[in-house]
Parts: structure tokens; C-alpha cells; sequence
């Protein structure tokens, strides 16, 4: 008994801790593989903020847009069928009392003017907007005689914003064309079509990116192995003849390649935040998020939370892949040897 435990101390004295009999450390320089997979992962990094940023604006958008109805009411300051009031206040009462409609309210002349002014310019979109457009001032005069020709014949526009869906947009339609003919009810579904069919193709380009950058990490991964392979291949064939198995071999590979991989994706994902955060407060305005995201808390609040997930993870998931990947292309090559 004593003879074993001298012979095992003696093996590791001759043998420490962490003796890297293939000369793995040489094989795998610590400064490449690592530079690559950092830039993998910073790549990886921005593609996955923009399939995040991508959802929540496109949802944002979509629920924005699917809320929102726009009636046009010709002639709105003359007087309806019912004789009480004008068309276009006859047409928000309607539109206050249907069921489904959280708000209604006609846009004000200045509203109007601020509508035409990228078309017409300020000076003819203050003069297109007559007393005609404003709904029901009919009896005032233009305050610049020179410019009362201008004036045109507008419809009065009513913003409306819906407290749910599936509302009965024909029937409402129906009885604001009875109370004011000729109202038109415009809803932005077609818009909203286009926002779902542009946020689908967005995720769709940022998996294929994924994908490809996980490929290309692999491909990283395997060249680095099999460049390691050739320069301890001497070592190795030495090692393997005295009876060093297949697993062995390829586990001390993967561990470096793995520890290697992780670090590089550490150090990418770290150089993704700052230029996340900066994305983040640029789309904060387009977004939920409003004016409180202003400042350093607020520039962090506007990350969305799958993101502080998705970041830690990015080095797991490149050792994970280093792992495989050195696995089997150790293996692959440990069974053409002779």
C-alpha cells in the first residue's frame, strides 16, 4: 500500500497539475481565435438588438396604427339633414356615442395648416386653410384680402382612436354617410399589413444572419482545431501510440478551444453594450419608453429586458459551440491517422 501511494506521488511530482502533455496552449494561439469569435459575437450581438428593436417597434406600430381611424367630412360647415348644428359637429357626436370609440375631435384650423405645410409650404397652407375648412365659420373673412382667393374648399378631418378592436367599421361608416353624405372613414389596416409584413421579413434577415454567424464561428472554430492538429501532430501520433484514447485527446482540444471561444464572446458581448445602449436611447423616442429616457438610468431602461438576457448567454452559447465544434473536428481527425 505504501509502494502505491509513493508511486502515485511520485507520478505527480513528475506530472503536475495542468501539464499540457500535447502542447494544446502552443497549438491554440490565445490571441486569434479569441479576436475572432469576439467579433462573431459583437456581430451576433447587434443582429439580435435588431430583431428585438424590429418587434417591439413593429408591435408598438401596429397597435398604434390599428387604433386609429381618420374621417373626412366634405362641406363641414354647412348645416345636416337634422338642421341641428353643422356636418362636421353632427359627425363627432355620432362618433362620440358609438361603442368601440375611446376618443373623437376634429382637428383645429392650425392642425389643418400643419398637414398642408409639407405639400404647400407655411404661407399657401395658411392660406389654403379658409374659413370653409375650419368647419363653421362661415362668416368670418380672411385677414389678408390678397390671400382669400387661395383659400380652398377642405374637408373638416376627425381624428378617432379606438378602446378595442373589431369594431363595426361599415356599419359606423353607414350612419355618418346618412347624417353628412359623403363622409369618408379611412382605417390603417392596409398600413398595418405593411408594417407586420416588413417587421416578418426584418426577423426573418436576422435569423439568416444568425445563422450564418454561428456557421462562420463554427468554421472559426474547426480551422483554429485543425491548425492546432497539424502543428502538434508529431505529439500527438506519440501520445495516441502509447495509448491515449480518442476522447482524451479531444477533450483536452475542446477545453482550450472552449475557454478560448468564451472569452472572445465575453469580450464582444462587452463591446456590443455601449453601442446597444447608444441604439437604444436613439429609438427610445420611436419606442414606449418617452422623454424619461433621457440620462444614463433612463438610456438603460430603454434596453429592452430580452436583450440583458440575451447578452450573458452569448458566451455560452460560443463555448458551447467551441466545444462541439473542437470535439469533432479532433475526432474526425484522430480517425485518419494511421
Amino acid at each position: 500500500m505504501g509502494e502505491t501511494v509513493t508511486a502515485g506521488a511520485r507520478r505527480a511530482r513528475l506530472r503536475p497539475a495542468g501539464f499540457d502533455d500535447l502542447g494544446v496552449r502552443r497549438a491554440l494561439s490565445d490571441r486569434l481565435l479569441p479576436a475572432l469569435v469576439a467579433a462573431m459575437t459583437f456581430l451576433a450581438a447587434l443582429t439580435l438588438a435588431g430583431a428585438v428593436a424590429t418587434s417591439s417597434l413593429a408591435h408598438h406600430w401596429q397597435h398604434g396604427a390599428a387604433a386609429a381611424l381618420t374621417v373626412q367630412v366634405p362641406d363641414p360647415g354647412a348645416s345636416p339633414a337634422s338642421g341641428e348644428g353643422t356636418r362636421l359637429t353632427r359627425v363627432v357626436a355620432i362618433l362620440t356615442d358609438a361603442p368601440g370609440i375611446a376618443e373623437a375631435r376634429a382637428l383645429d384650423r392650425a392642425e389643418l395648416t400643419d398637414l398642408l405645410r409639407p405639400w404647400l409650404g407655411r404661407d399657401l397652407a395658411a392660406a389654403a386653410i379658409g374659413p370653409a375648412a375650419a368647419g363653421g365659420d362661415k362668416g368670418g373673412a380672411a385677414a389678408d384680402p390678397a390671400q382669400a382667393p387661395l383659400a380652398l374648399p377642405l374637408p373638416g378631418v376627425v381624428q378617432v382612436r379606438l378602446d378595442r378592436p373589431g369594431v363595426d367599421l361599415t356599419g359606423l361608416a353607414r350612419r355618418l354617410d346618412q347624417a353628412a353624405p359623403g363622409t369618408l372613414v379611412e382605417s390603417h389596416g392596409l398600413w398595418v399589413q405593411r408594417l407586420s409584413a416588413l417587421a416578418r421579413s426584418l426577423q426573418a434577415c436576422a435569423a439568416v444572419v444568425l445563422v450564418v454567424v454561428v456557421l462562420i464561428a463554427a468554421a472559426v472554430v474547426a480551422v483554429a482545431t485543425r491548425a492546432g492538429l497539424a502543428a502538434r501532430r508529431d505529439a500527438i501520433e506519440i501520445v495516441h501510440g502509447l495509448g491515449a484514447t480518442d476522447g482524451y485527446i479531444a477533450g483536452r482540444f475542446a477545453r482550450r478551444t472552449t475557454m478560448l471561444a468564451a472569452v472572445g464572446a465575453a469580450v464582444g458581448a462587452a463591446a456590443a453594450l455601449p453601442v446597444l445602449i447608444g441604439l437604444a436611447g436613439l429609438a427610445a423616442p420611436f419606442a414606449s419608453f418617452g422623454p424619461e429616457a433621457e440620462g444614463g438610468a433612463g438610456l438603460l431602461a430603454a434596453v429592452p429586458g430580452s436583450l440583458w438576457l440575451a447578452l450573458p448567454c452569448l458566451p455560452l452559447v460560443a463555448a458551447a459551440i467551441g466545444w462541439m465544434t473542437a470535439q469533432g473536428t479532433v475526432r474526425r481527425w484522430l480517425r485518419r491517422l494511421p
